[in-house]
């Protein structure tokens, strides 16, 4: 893990978009994704507040922002009050960790979507974007790029997916059941900032990549793995797609990517490396190894879904939001890497660099 008319409110009709003067809640707004999603609209004159929600109050307040402290689990505080007279709700909260107890992050990721789901429904908010991922795909094709209707059931072993699929069911009944509701799904590849590098090490690698080793030179070789093939985007540039999802009345899903294609030899480019064939099997086998030991935070499962990810085609964002990432992959990922070489962060609570041992949601 986002996208009014200066009237649109509450009971505003299912086509609206939210215009002049919109009223916009982000749930999961200290996160990668939520920093940058908070930073578009409130640098947006079409919006004239932005509302942002997370377990933490940041000291970190953009203008036009405003912050309350909300937790989504269930048996939190009632949502329905910071809902109510918002044109438009982004739902970004979620929780990568604890990795080895997928109860918890069902009830986050799951439970707690609901809950946001339902009680923006309940407010009487005419739109709803939430934040799908490329992860909720069933495996696909490498050759080629699959288009928003290409099945989404997920890789069943990785909780990740699992919880981003059965989201996607959830949201096909409350659709139907809610027709007055404008409801957006943003479906983004690899999502990357250099302000998020500390977050992200935190969240799939742990102590086993200190960042001064992803300089150029200093990691020999890369391997080069069957499925080896993913989609990467700047944060920003997927910001701006959740603003044009809450600025225009569109519905469904939307897939995000930049190009080009992300592959070993690109990887081995930003780190001066070589190539290297290796069996996926030698790889997953020392990372189930290095996870039993937790030694890793991300599960061989996750290994096993991230290698059958399919290919998206973006061509929907780009007629229907005007989506046009304003960096490449590449640049995405240089800046990334650049980011876990200085230990970058920001001042909230996910992103900051000496958050070490905390509970990870993400957004």
């Amino acid at each position: 893990m986002a996208d009014a008319d200066a009237d649109a409110g509450a009971g505003a009709g299912a086509g609206a978009g939210t215009g002049h003067g919109s009223r916009v809640v982000v749930v999961g707004a200290t996160g990668n994704a939520g920093t940058s999603v908070v930073r578009a609209l409130a640098e947006d004159p079409a919006v004239m507040s932005v509302l942002g929600l997370a377990r933490r109050v940041p000291d970190w307040r953009p203008p036009g922002t405003r912050w309350a402290a909300a937790d989504v689990d269930p048996g939190g505080p009632d949502l329905v009050p910071h809902f109510r007279g918002a044109d438009a709700v982004v739902h970004l909260a979620w929780r990568f960790q604890p990795a080895h107890d997928p109860l918890t992050t069902w009830r986050t990721n799951v439970l707690g979507s609901i809950r946001v789901f339902e009680a923006a429904a309940e407010a009487g908010v005419p739109a709803l974007v939430y934040a799908s991922s490329v992860g909720a795909y069933s495996p696909g094709p490498k050759d080629r790029e699959v288009t928003e209707d290409w099945p989404t059931h997920g890789w069943a072993a990785a909780a990740y997916c699992r919880e981003k699929a059965y989201v996607e069911r959830w949201l096909d009944v409350f659709e139907r059941d809610h027709p007055e509701m404008r409801v957006v799904r943003m479906r983004p590849g690899f999502l990357f900032k250099r302000e998020s590098a500390s977050q992200q090490r935190r969240i799939f690698a742990g102590p086993l990549l200190p960042g001064r080793l992803v300089r150029p030179g200093l990691i020999p070789v890369v391997p080069d793995l069957p499925g080896l093939r993913f989609q990467v985007l700047h944060t920003d540039d997927a910001a701006q797609a959740y603003r044009a999802a809450v600025a225009r009345p569109v519905r469904g899903a939307f897939n995000l990517a930049a190009g080009p294609v992300v592959d070993a030899g690109l990887l081995a480019g930003l780190l001066d490396a070589r190539v290297v064939p290796v069996p996926r099997s030698g790889v997953r086998a020392a990372l189930a190894a290095a996870w039993r030991l937790r030694a890793v935070p991300a599960s061989p499962d996750l290994f096993d879904a991230f290698l059958r990810l399919p290919l998206m085609d973006t061509s929907r964002a780009e007629r229907e939001l005007g989506f046009a990432p304003r960096r490449s992959a590449t640049e995405a990922l240089a800046e990334f890497l650049g980011g876990l070489r200085e230990a970058a962060g920001m001042d909230t609570a996910p992103l900051h660099p000496g958050r070490a041992g905390l509970p990870a949601h993400v957004a």
